[in-house]
């Protein structure tokens, strides 16, 4: 079980053996501190809390500072899960994880959220084509057309109707990536193609 946290920098391109120019992504992973480990005895499932990143000690509660005691002052915290007890053996409070354990080659799974975009009509948001600027027509080229108020639903909005709202800010995983490059002086590694996210978005990383 092979895990760290880290925040996106930017995306750039490097050559790989073969000269070919390949697009990646940068992010800047741990170390982070192991602030928790959690058993299905004590917490119903097996899990190992950490923590990334540096919070202004005054923005922390008490609970907090209590339950980290002398072990930092993160800005992040978060649960990595296992079915397995056994991947928890080697592993107690206070241990650091770097990314020595990750290779390049190594095939990982990366999730963080995605851009927030607020409010967007049907043709941003769903891609629809909008209606005819002729035959009548006024202002009512991105309108969304009918939402179906005649159906068999007896006049009511059917449900998963493609409608205008709230666009991003969504929990993002790719499985698969590649590791492209590790930098384990500057803590960054190189991911191929490009992750959900602006810059300095919390990356959750697996391998």
């Amino acid at each position: 079980m092979k895990f760290i946290l880290g925040v996106k920098k930017n995306m750039t391109q490097v050559f790989d053996d073969k000269g070919n120019v390949v697009p990646v992504t940068v992010l800047e992973a741990g170390p982070v501190v192991i602030t928790q480990i959690k058993t299905v005895k004590t917490d119903g499932y097996n899990a190992v809390q950490v923590g990334f990143g540096v919070k202004k000690e005054k923005n922390i509660s008490k609970a907090v500072k209590g339950h980290l005691k002398d072990l930092g002052n993160f800005r992040f915290l978060k649960e990595f899960r296992t079915e397995n007890e056994k991947d928890l053996a080697n592993l107690k409070v206070g241990d650091k994880i770097d990314l020595s354990s990750f290779k390049e080659g190594d095939k990982i799974t990366v999730s963080s959220i995605s851009k927030g975009k607020g409010f967007q009509g049907v043709i941003k948001r769903h891609g629809f084509k909008g209606q005819p600027r002729t035959h009548g027509q006024k202002h009512s080229e991105r309108a969304p057309g009918s939402i179906s108020g005649g159906t068999r639903e007896g006049g009511r909005v059917p449900k998963n109707m493609r409608m205008a709202g709230r666009m991003g800010s969504d929990r993002v995983t790719i499985a698969g990536l590649k590791v492209i490059q590790i930098d384990q002086a500057a803590n960054e590694i190189l991911v191929l193609g490009a992750l959900a996210g602006r810059r300095g978005t919390l990356v959750e990383i697996v391998g």
